[in-house]
């Protein structure tokens, strides 16, 4: 397995080599497939686009825009029309945005095909990693991973956050299956009520401490959540792991089945955790709990980077590792330098995902001009567009995304990098809609 799992790795670094080295002839072919495979949906048929996928046709023909300008069609999809509207393969549920951008939730549109890339590019994102950390293979990953409610649309499509459609993915729940990488059973993950699923993911966590090789959630806040409810539950947990039961407040019977074919009565283990959390200080926890941990998988970015010194207190300064970049319309780029100093994260895009193109920046008195209020975007806007391989070192610029799902050129006012993002389509990013 190991060998096998090495040449994987080779492989996909190989890939990444490959990609990154030849940037715009491999966006030239995935704007080609994404303008051929979609030349009969009707937003495109509006535009009269004519089936040309050339570049130049394309920036002169598909405009920037925003999610409201598409926002009828989009209710449309979700009131239950299934013709080629936005996207010529079937769309297979909506992620729901978290509303920062606007405050207000959007609906967005994903197929299955993209579904699996965001699979296959998170197996890029581990191989990166494992250059690092190559034993992560002989152990686990303890991550606190929890989904939130689901509805339905008028048309019967499912809208959801995008971690909780990773959880309940085949592809996740497959991969899982055998040999899990995590901690936490899946059940525990699956489980709506997150006081149960907490505890019983700490609980499998903390009873399988010298397994865990690694420990994470996706944003930062969770990971600190996770560590003040062990402060205030650790003497129940010890007594769970005491006796090999599971508290009488969980009360879900799949969760309480999965974490009984992990616990067992563990007196010893029982009693170094409740030395370790009696103590006066909680400095240096994690790797005082789980003492082969190697680093921290979170989001630090951003405005996660508050949390930074709470998770060094924690974490006895860990590596504190963010490996990639992205959000619910889109799988950006990864982090090739995943031990730099948080300050000094970059990602590097990866352009098989999407077409990329970047609107400058411009700084006025140290303050961001209001392109992070949605605003109509001109033809002066289309003419500073710079494609990927001409963007400038220390720029900043908005990131604007063409994707295969049907966002043709939005904007992401959400997420600015000094090189940043955009789709010629704006949810939270100006994006074009194909």
């Amino acid at each position: 397995m190991e060998g096998s799992m090495t040449e994987e790795n080779k492989k996909n670094l190989e890939f990444i080599e490959e990609v990154t080295s030849n940037v715009d002839e491999v966006q030239k072919r995935v704007l080609h497939e994404i303008l051929t495979r979609n030349a009969n949906v009707e937003y495109l048929q509006r535009l009269n686009l004519n089936g040309h996928t050339d570049r130049e046709t394309f920036k002169k023909v598909v405009p920037i825009i925003t999610y409201e300008d598409i926002q009828s069609d989009i209710n449309r999809i979700a009131n239950g029309d299934r013709s080629p509207i936005l996207c010529s393969q079937p769309i297979s549920e909506f992620f729901t945005s978290s509303g920062t951008s606007g405050g207000e939730r959007k609906l967005i549109p994903t197929t299955e095909e993209e579904n699996r890339r965001r699979h296959q590019l998170y197996g890029l994102m581990m191989s990166v990693v494992s250059q690092f950390f190559p034993d992560l293979g002989n152990g686990k990953g303890m991550y606190f991973m929890f989904i939130k409610s689901e509805a339905k649309t008028p048309g019967g499509l499912l809208a959801r956050p995008i971690l909780t459609s990773v959880y309940k993915s085949s592809l996740f729940k497959n991969s899982n299956s055998r040999v899990s990488p995590y901690t936490s059973p899946i059940e525990a993950i699956l489980c709506l009520d997150s006081y149960q699923s907490m505890y019983s993911q700490m609980l499998c966590g903390l009873f399988q401490n010298r397994e865990v090789v690694r420990v994470g959630s996706i944003f930062a806040y969770a990971f600190i959540r996770a560590m003040r409810f062990l402060e205030d539950h650790w003497s129940l947990l010890c007594n769970d792991i005491r006796t090999g039961t599971i508290n009488n407040k969980i009360t879900d019977p799949s969760v309480r089945e999965a974490v009984m074919k992990i616990l067992k009565p563990d007196s010893e283990l029982a009693d170094f955790i409740e030395a370790e959390c009696s103590k006066d200080s909680w400095e240096g926890i994690v790797t005082r709990l789980w003492p082969n941990t190697t680093y921290v998988d979170v989001v630090v970015t951003g405005a996660m980077s508050q949390y930074i010194p709470m998770l060094d207190y924690y974490c006895n300064s860990l590596p504190l590792v963010s490996t990639a970049y992205a959000s619910s319309e889109c799988f950006f780029g990864i982090n090739l330098n995943p031990l730099c100093k948080p300050s000094e994260v970059s990602y590097t895009l990866i352009p098989i995902v999407a077409y990329f193109e970047f609107l400058p920046i411009h700084r006025s008195n140290e303050v961001i001009d209001s392109i992070s209020i949605p605003t109509p975007f001109n033809e002066k806007d289309e003419q500073q567009l710079v494609d990927l391989v001409d963007v400038k070192i220390g720029q900043e610029y908005e990131l604007v995304v063409t994707t295969y799902s049907g966002n043709f050129q939005l904007p992401n006012e959400m997420f600015f990098f000094t090189c940043l993002l955009m789709f010629r389509f704006s949810w939270m990013y100006p994006f074009r809609t194909v």
